[in-house]
C-alpha cells in the first residue's frame, strides 16, 4: 500500500514554514534523486525560527542502494520526507525520479488491508487495470521481495520485518523508480532486519530500474549499499561509496573515544 501522496506533516509545537515548491532543476538519466542546497526550517510556538537543514545537496545513482546516515537529530528524516515530497524545503531545489514511493518507519502505519494480496493490490484501484492485470503485479512485486507464498496470509500473523516487505511490494506494484525508506529495521530483530535489507537489495540487483535510498543509524547495514551520505547538524558531511563513508565514520568514533579518554 503505497501512502506517500504529498502533503504536509503537522505537529501540535513545531510547524515547517510555508513556502512555494521550488523550480525542479535538470539533471541526469544517470541520477534518480537530486538536491540542491536545501535548507529547512521550522518555527516554534513561541515563533522562534529553528533551522534543521543547512545548504544540503545530494546526488544518488539510478538502480543503487544508499544508505543515509548520521546522529539523532541531524536532519536525515527530514531530509528524506523533503525529498518524498512529504514538506517543501524553505530554499534549494529537489528532483526524484517518478513514481517514488516513501516507506514508514512503523509497517503498522502502512500495511493496513487484511491480507497481503489486498494491501498490495490496495494502491492499484486508480490505475484503471483489469483483475488479471493487478493480481500479476502483485505477484511479481511479492516474489520481488521474498514473500510470494504469503499472497492470502492475513496481515496480523506476520512479522515486523514481513510487513515491512509487503510495504515495499505494495509500492513496486505501483511500478515506483525510487523507493525512500525511512529507518526500516527499528523496531525489528535481528533476523527480520536482515530479511528486509537483503530484501532491498536483491531487488535492485535484479531490477535496475529501481533506486532506493535508506534512512538508517545502524553502521553494520552499509554492508549492502553501494554508496551512502553521512549527516551532522544538518548538514551533508561527506558522500561516497559505502567503504569510504563506513571508515570515514569510524575514524570519527574513535577520535571522539580518543578525546574522551585523554
Amino acid at each position: 500500500m503505497n501512502l506517500c501522496a504529498p502533503g504536509r506533516a503537522s505537529s501540535p509545537y513545531l510547524a515547517p514554514l510555508h513556502v512555494a515548491r521550488p523550480t525542479r532543476p535538470n539533471f541526469s538519466e544517470n541520477i534518480a534523486i537530486e538536491g540542491h542546497n536545501l535548507d529547512f526550517s521550522i518555527t516554534t510556538r513561541q515563533g522562534k525560527l529553528v533551522p534543521i537543514l543547512k545548504d544540503c545537496s545530494l546526488r544518488i545513482p539510478s538502480g543503487q542502494l544508499w544508505m543515509l546516515l548520521g546522529p539523532n537529530g541531524c536532519g536525515k528524516s527530514t531530509l528524506l520526507k523533503i525529498l518524498a515530497g512529504l514538506w517543501n524545503p524553505t530554499n534549494g531545489t529537489v528532483l526524484v525520479k517518478r513514481p517514488k514511493s516513501y516507506v514508514f518507519q512503523n509497517p503498522d502505519h502502512q500495511v493496513v488491508m487484511p491480507t497481503v494480496e489486498a494491501d498490495v493490490a490496495f494502491g492499484l484501484g486508480r490505475l484503471n487495470l483489469t483483475d488479471d492485470e493487478v493480481r500479476l503485479r502483485v505477484l511479481k512485486s511479492l516474489d520481488a521481495v521474498g514473500m510470494s507464498e504469503y499472497l492470502q496470509r492475513p496481515v496480523q500473523t506476520l512479522s515486523g520485518g514481513q510487513k515491512q516487505r509487503v510495504a515495499i511490494a505494495g509500492a513496486l506494484a505501483e511500478a515506483c523508480k525510487v523507493l525512500l525508506l525511512d529507518e526500516l529495521t527499528t523496531f525489528l530483530d535481528e533476523s527480520d532486519q536482515i530479511g528486509v535489507i537483503k530484501a532491498v537489495k536483491n531487488l535492485l540487483d535484479k531490477s535496475r530500474e529501481v533506486t532506493a535510498l535508506w534512512v538508517t543509524h545502524r553502521l553494520e547495514e552499509l554492508e549492502y549499499a553501494d554508496g551512502a551520505v553521512y549527516m551532522e547538524d544538518g548538514r551533508v558531511v561527506m558522500d561516497g561509496d559505502a567503504a569510504s563513508v563506513t571508515n570515514f565514520i569510524k575514524a570519527k568514533q574513535s577520535s571522539y573515544i580518543d578525546q574522551i579518554n585523554s
